[in-house]
């Protein structure tokens, strides 16, 4: 079992900065060569494909198998013994530094299964590689790093998939389609679910487990003292609930109910022109002990969220489906959850023909499509433009509350409208060498 020498961070930059400005060609198409080049597999090879981060989600994602034209070659985490649980059923080798996993020439794409606060660095710093890119949800903290995000995809030519793997369901692509194509005539409003923002941690100290660098767990974050119920992200209550690391369920879920609005609504390169907060104020809880989420997620579902587009349409996050939304138009009504939707007169979605006049992106399985559009150099169903704007509608529904006043957002500049106090939440400071590069 090999682990690869550590790169310093300054190395991998300069590296992978000349890499992707030697083969960068273009906004929209992965670089001529990637495939077929010494060192890089053809049209009939198997892809090398490397894990960054290897904790709960990746394993739901090894579970499940790479496709039969891709191969696992590596696997990086900053707790080496799971790590090398990885390459222990699936081969390639371990590393405890992901920057070593990225300078290896038999990596060609990675997995990003990180905690929240590392998606954009790792997904960031794999473009610059010349790594295509598979980044769960949700694929950003804040809403600047979504869009450094975007620009590095861009700029170096990857090709970029979200992890939003309701895109590749066929009924909620067809429950989209049916909204889109006007079955129930003009929609006048969503219902969402009330997703709660995330709370506090003052977690006392425990002691590290060995192979772990907590300081690289906590990366772009101050560091704090190790707990195990922070380090797991659904625990008594683990990362997930807590704000340093995470966005809460506001974007946990949210990044997969949310999207369907914006999915339905057409809203992939756009989203809401206004945000606001109904009832008490944002009064999180600090978590001082270990216990479940309850006390936490109840305190943060208040208040009450809404969003209005610029047709008017208004989105109010209350007591819809968690996975996805209603829609209410003027003929009636369709629900639309993971893997599944219903109409309100039923005869809305049964008697709707086949053929509708707007036809959606079609995927059946989301890893295929991801593996597909490498090859053939085309954005897939859930390009990081369009998780960027999901995910953002879920940042603005937790700076709502945080502010807890009347926000009007402007989506092409990606700015709240005259309120430099809002605008100081599109980001967050980082800790001195974990900075997102000024420009990719």
């Amino acid at each position: 079992m090999q682990t690869g020498r550590r790169v310093t961070r300054r190395e991998l930059l300069r590296r992978t900065g000349a890499l992707g400005c030697a083969l960068a060609t273009g906004p929209f198409f992965v670089r001529s060569g990637v495939f077929g080049a010494e060192g890089a597999p053809g049209p009939n090879d198997r892809i090398g494909v490397g894990y960054i981060g290897c904790g709960r989600r990746s394993e739901n994602l090894q579970g499940k198998g790479l496709p039969a034209d891709g191969r696992c070659v590596g696997a990086a985490d900053c707790y080496l013994p799971r790590a090398q649980a990885v390459i222990g059923k699936h081969g390639g080798r371990a590393y405890h530094d992901y920057r070593d996993l990225l300078a290896s020439k038999d990596v060609q794409a990675v997995i990003v299964a990180s905690p929240d606060h590392w998606h954009a660095l790792h997904t960031i710093h794999a473009c610059q590689a010349g790594k295509h890119v598979y980044v769960e949800k949700p694929v950003s903290l804040t809403i600047r790093e979504g869009r450094v995000m975007v620009e590095a995809a861009r700029t170096y030519g990857c090709i970029v998939q979200c992890g939003s793997q309701q895109r590749s369901m066929e009924k909620n692509r067809r429950a989209c389609e049916l909204v889109r194509s006007g079955v129930l005539g003009k929609v006048r409003s969503v219902i969402g679910y009330n997703y709660p923002s995330p709370w506090e941690s003052k977690l006392p100290a425990q002691e590290v487990p060995l192979e772990l660098d907590w300081d690289a767990w906590c990366g772009p974050t101050e560091v704090v003292p190790f707990h195990k119920d922070i380090f797991s992200p659904r625990t008594n209550p683990g990362w997930i609930s807590f704000r340093p690391w995470s966005g809460g369920e506001m974007t946990g879920w949210g990044s997969h109910g949310l999207d369907q609005v914006q999915w339905a609504l057409g809203m992939d390169e756009s989203g809401p022109v206004e945000v606001w907060t109904e009832g008490p104020k944002f009064d999180p809880p600090v978590y001082a002990a270990p216990e479940s989420r309850a006390r936490g997620e109840k305190a943060c579902s208040v208040p009450k969220v809404l969003f209005r587009y610029a047709d008017g349409t208004v989105l109010a996050l209350e007591n819809g489906p968690m996975g996805g939304a209603t829609f209410a138009g003027e003929k009636g009504s369709l629900k639309v959850d993971r893997g599944t939707f219903s109409s309100t007169p039923a005869e809305l979605a049964k008697d709707a023909p086949a053929e509708l006049p707007v036809k959606l992106y079609l995927s059946n399985d989301h890893m295929r499509n991801w593996f597909d559009c490498m090859r053939a150099k085309k954005l897939p169903v859930a390009d990081i433009e369009i998780g960027h704007r999901s995910i953002t509608v879920c940042h603005l529904g937790n700076i709502a509350r945080w502010v807890g006043r009347r926000l009007a957002w402007d989506p092409a500049k990606e700015r709240f409208v005259n309120d430099e106090d809002a605008c100081r939440f599109l980001d967050r400071p980082r800790r001195a060498g974990y900075e997102l590069p000024a420009k990719v």
